[in-house]
């Protein structure tokens, strides 16, 4: 069985420092944002995830299960985490990658100790909003950004693009990873996350809520579903890890079918 989160931090991950405040707005960035943000002394850092250990970095958050892995393989190799950055939907209330409320990602920001930055967004906008907040993140001191994709070349190309053009580095520290590994390395670190979105010609509604293990990654596998869900067959939310100073709490709500997805509703507790 894998240990909790906490368990693993108390013995591989150093130093943690007082988070920003839960109720610190997110639409600007300040410098009092950034002297709350969070800092780590690592360990055996990975090679060639960062071009340099000990640069401060911003994590392109989505909430989900590859997300939180690449932020913790860029601080394992020495990355200094100073944000997290989130797309919203144009109304502001939720994310555009995995529909989570805002909520919810203040919560994981909360628990993670790195403060939120969001900006609210259509697609047509989406990527002058993102080039804008990584103009506003290099000037905050952020030298790279951490990215959570995994062999899909155009998301890889569209993040080197935009990192370029605000004048920083893209890091992807899962890229070419074998799938089955990646989820393997997620369960044995002791992340905990929870489905909340499914292709619903592909998996119904039946596993919104389920908790992402070893078991249902065999089930998926025995349904022809891709296990990592890399082509969106599923989204994740998060909720502990090594990474988190305590977990998330969280409570389901109602599902709904929106472009061909169902979303399970999730509230902080």
């Amino acid at each position: 069985m894998a240990q909790s989160g906490r368990a693993q931090r108390s013995g591989r991950w150093g130093r943690w420092f007082k988070s920003s405040r839960p109720d610190q707005p997110t639409r600007s960035i300040d410098i009092v944002a950034l002297k709350a943000a969070f800092f780590i002394c690592v360990k055996n850092p990975i090679k060639n995830i960062v071009s340099n250990s000990g640069i401060p970095v911003f994590c392109s958050w989505s909430g989900g299960k590859d997300s939180s892995l690449a932020l913790y393989r860029a601080i394992d190799a020495g990355a200094l985490p100073r944000f997290l950055l989130t797309i919203l939907h144009e109304e502001g209330k939720r994310s555009r990658s995995h529909g989570l409320s805002k909520d919810v990602l203040q919560a994981q920001a909360s628990c993670l100790g790195i403060p939120l930055i969001t900006r609210s967004a259509t697609w047509s906008e989406y990527e002058s909003a993102f080039i804008e907040a990584l103009q506003e993140l290099k000037q905050c001191g952020v030298k790279s950004g951490v990215f959570g994709d995994i062999d899909l070349e155009d998301h890889r190309l569209w993040e080197e693009r935009v990192c370029r053009t605000a004048g920083i580095e893209a890091s992807l520290p899962l890229w070419k990873s074998s799938r089955d590994r990646l989820l393997q390395e997620f369960f044995s670190l002791g992340f905990q996350a929870m489905i909340i979105a499914s292709d619903a010609e592909k998996m119904g509604n039946g596993y919104l809520g389920k908790i992402l293990d070893a078991e249902l990654v065999e089930e998926f596998t025995r349904n022809g579903i891709d296990p990592s869900g890399e082509a969106g067959e599923y989204h994740t939310v998060v909720f502990d890890g090594p990474i988190f100073r305590k977990p998330v709490k969280l409570q389901k709500g109602k599902s709904v079918l929106r472009s061909g997805l169902w979303y399970l509703d999730v509230s902080v507790r």
